[in-house]
């Protein structure tokens, strides 16, 4: 009866194993928004900064979800997003979206050269797989170059993670 009982727990576990393996009842592999969208600023000169999105394959992010602030200097204009893909969404109707990158340039006002400013970016966005994210607000400091100097480097929201090999 001991080895009917193995037999029985051994075969269930390989069913489930094989399940699992070909995807049959296994949920999608999902990632973290932060590495969905993720976000980069750089300082382009002491009056500009440029913000970047790399948006991962099989996700897009909302053009109406965007959101931008900049402390402690203020949004010169309004933002001039890039026109999105138009989509038919299941959840928010006719929309414009974007997918793989995307940049625009935020004019600043009222901030000294050399200071360093925090650029908010609020977004939201989904994986084709029908799931969609609460939005998001990711945050960069950059320090503003002084007049005629160089762009700094981007700075990413969320560093690049190490593996074992770097």
């Amino acid at each position: 009866m001991m080895a009917s009982s193995i037999a029985g727990a051994l075969a269930v576990a390989a069913v489930a194993l094989a399940l699992s393996a070909s995807g049959g009842a296994a949920e999608p592999r999902l990632l973290e928004p932060e590495r969905a969208f993720a976000l980069s600023v750089q300082a382009v000169d002491e009056k500009t900064v440029e913000v970047r999105f790399v948006i991962a394959n099989g996700y897009y992010l909302y053009r109406e979800k965007m959101k931008f602030a900049v402390e402690p200097a203020v949004l010169a204009a309004e933002p001039q997003l890039p026109p999105g893909a138009l989509k038919d969404d299941p959840f928010f109707g006719a929309v414009e979206t974007y997918r793989d990158r995307f940049a625009l340039r935020l004019p600043l006002a009222g901030v000294e050269p050399g200071r360093k400013v925090t650029v908010k970016a609020e977004s939201q966005g989904c994986a084709d797989v029908g799931v969609c994210y609460p939005p998001q607000v990711q945050s960069v400091t950059v320090t503003l170059p002084a007049p005629g100097g160089r762009p700094g480097a981007p700075v990413a929201a969320t560093p690049a993670r190490k593996s074992w090999f770097n």
